[in-house]
C-alpha cells in the first residue's frame, strides 16, 4: 500500500469518528491532532502540516458539518479535498511544443533513478504514438551512457551519444539536429547528476538550458528521502527553474513526506511517480486519486487505465466469445493471469478497489503462487491445457515433476480452474438476466 503507515493512521482516526454518530467540536479537534501527528511522523513539512490542519479545522468545525446527518463523512470529505489541493489540485501534464521536437531536460542527483526515468518516459511516449530520441549527456558517471543505450534497446528507441569526451552542451545541440533530421518528435536529455548540488553541476545545466531552450525541465527525486527530496527540489527550482517533479520509488517504504510537501513548498507540480523497477512502472500523478488512496477510498480510475493499457482488446473479445460458448481453457486462464500481473502486484491492484485494502490487512498475498500456477500450466501438453479433464493420476505426477511442484499443487490448480469456469458461467447467467438460484453461490476461488 502507498504510504502504508500514514494511510493506516489516518484511516484508523476516521474510523473512530464514524463510530461516534453525532460529532462535537472537541471530537473533530481530537481527530485533527491525531492527523497532525500522523503527517509529522510521515515527514511532511511542519509548516505544510500546520497550514493544512488550520484549513481543515476551519471548515470541519462549522455547524454545517457538525449538524450534518453524516458528520464523520463530511470531515473525511474535507480532508480528502484539502489533501488533493495540497498535492497540486489537478493533474499537471507535459507541455508539448507547438513545433517538433519537444525538448525535455531530465535533471536530478545521482541515485534518484534519473536515467531509468528517461527510459520510462520514452516508453510511455512511445505508447502514445510518439517517437522519442534519448540523449546520453551524462559524461561523468561510469556506465551512464551504456545504461541508457541498454534501455533504448529494450524499448526499441534510438539513443544519441557522442561518447564521454564531448561537452554536454554540444551533445544536446547535436541531438536536436539529429532528431529533426530523423523525424523524432520528442528529445529527452539525460543530464549529469551529482551526489549533492554544487556550482559546477548547476552551471552545466544552465548552459544546456540556454543552448536548447527545453519545453520541460523535469526534476527526478527519490521519494524515500522525505524532506531531503523537498529541499533538493527547492534548490533546483531556485537555481535552474523546473517545470515539474518525477517522484521515484513511491512503491518502496516512502513515508509520504515528499509527495505531500513538494508541490506546496516549491509551487511546482508532481507530474509522474515511479511505482517499480519495470519500464512501464511510471504513472501520471493525479492529486485527487492519491488522496483517495491514502484515505483508503481506492482508485478505480487508475485501475481502469491500467487495465486498458495492459489488456489486449482483441484477446478480450475472443475470451468473451469463448466464455459464451463455455470454451474457456487453461491457456486462456494463463493468458488472462499474465495480463493482470502486468498491471502490477496483486496487493497494489486490490488496494485500488474501494474498501478492499482494509479487508486484505494481514493477508499474505503470495505472488509466488502465481509463479507456481504458470509453471504447472507450462508443463502441460497443449491437449492437456485445452482439455484438463484428461489429466489423470500419472499425468498429474508428470506435470508436478516437470514444474517443480507437488501433485497436491496440480490438484489445487485444477480445482481452482473448475471453480473459475463455474464462476464465469454464473457471471454469464447474470448478464443474461438469469438471477434465479444464483444468490449466495458466487465464489471467487483466488481471493
Amino acid at each position: 500500500m502507498i504510504f502504508e503507515g500514514l494511510a493506516e493512521k489516518l484511516q484508523s482516526t476516521f474510523d473512530k469518528l464514524k463510530g461516534k454518530g453525532k460529532l462535537s467540536s472537541k471530537d473533530v479537534k481530537t481527530a485533527l491532532r491525531e492527523v497532525k501527528l500522523a503527517l509529522l511522523e510521515a515527514d511532511v513539512n511542519f509548516k505544510v502540516v500546520k497550514n493544512l490542519i488550520n484549513k481543515i479545522e476551519e471548515r470541519a468545525v462549522g455547524q454545517e458539518v457538525l449538524d450534518s446527518l453524516t458528520p464523520a463523512q463530511q470531515v473525511i470529505k474535507i480532508v480528502n479535498e484539502e489533501l488533493t489541493d495540497l498535492m497540486g489540485g489537478t493533474q499537471s501534464k507535459i507541455n508539448f511544443g507547438a513545433k517538433s521536437p519537444t525538448v525535455i531536460m531530465v535533471v536530478g542527483l545521482q541515485g534518484a533513478g534519473k536515467t531509468t526515468t528517461v527510459g520510462k518516459l520514452a516508453k510511455r511516449f512511445r505508447k502514445k504514438g510518439k517517437d522519442p530520441l534519448l540523449v546520453a549527456a551524462d559524461i561523468y558517471r561510469p556506465a551512464a551512457i551504456k545504461q541508457l543505450q541498454v534501455l533504448g534497446e529494450r524499448i526499441e528507441q534510438p539513443v544519441f551519444s557522442m561518447g564521454d569526451k564531448q561537452n554536454p552542451v554540444d551533445i544536446a545541440k547535436a541531438a536536436i539536429s539529429n532528431a529533426k533530421s530523423n523525424g523524432n518528435d520528442i528529445v529527452i536529455i539525460d543530464t549529469a547528476g551529482r551526489l549533492h548540488i554544487d556550482e559546477d553541476l548547476m552551471n552545466e545545466l544552465e548552459d544546456i538550458k540556454g543552448a536548447v531552450t527545453p519545453h520541460e525541465i523535469l526534476l527526478v527525486v527519490d521519494s524515500m528521502t522525505g524532506q531531503d527530496a523537498v529541499n533538493v527540489a527547492e534548490n533546483f527550482d531556485q537555481k535552474l527553474g523546473i517545470d515539474g517533479v518525477v517522484l521515484t520509488k513511491l512503491d518502496g517504504d516512502a513515508r509520504g513526506g515528499a509527495a505531500l510537501s513538494i508541490s506546496s513548498v516549491t509551487g511546482r507540480p508532481i507530474k509522474f511517480v515511479g511505482m517499480g523497477e519495470k519500464l512501464d512502472a511510471l504513472e501520471p500523478f493525479h492529486p485527487d486519486r492519491m488522496a483517495s488512496r491514502i484515505l483508503g477510498m481506492g482508485d478505480v480510475l487508475s485501475l481502469i487505465e491500467k487495465a486498458e493499457e495492459q489488456i489486449d482488446a482483441e484477446k478480450a473479445k475472443e475470451l468473451e466469445e469463448k466464455l459464451r460458448k463455455e470454451e474457456f481453457t487453461l491457456e486462456d486462464f494463463l493468458d488472462q493471469m499474465n495480463q493482470v500481473r502486468n498491471m502490477g502486484s496483486l496487493e497494489e491492484i486490490l488496494n485500488m478497489i474501494p474498501g478492499v485494502g482494509k479487508q486484505l490487512k494481514g493477508l499474505n498475498m503470495d505472488e509466488g503462487q502465481l509463479d507456481r500456477i504458470e509453471a504447472i500450466i507450462s508443463s502441460m501438453t497443449i491437449e492437456e491445457r485445452r482439455n484438463p479433464e484428461i489429466i489423470n493420476g500419472s499425468r498429474r505426477r508428470r506435470i508436478a515433476n516437470g514444474s517443480g511442484t507437488t501433485v497436491q499443487d496440480v490438484n489445487q490448480l485444477l480445482k481452482q480452474f473448475k471453480q473459475t469456469k463455474q464462476m464465469m458461467k454464473q457471471m454469464g447467467d447474470l448478464q443474461k438476466g438469469n438471477m434465479g438460484g444464483l444468490k449466495g453461490k458466487m465464489k471467487f476461488p483466488f481471493f
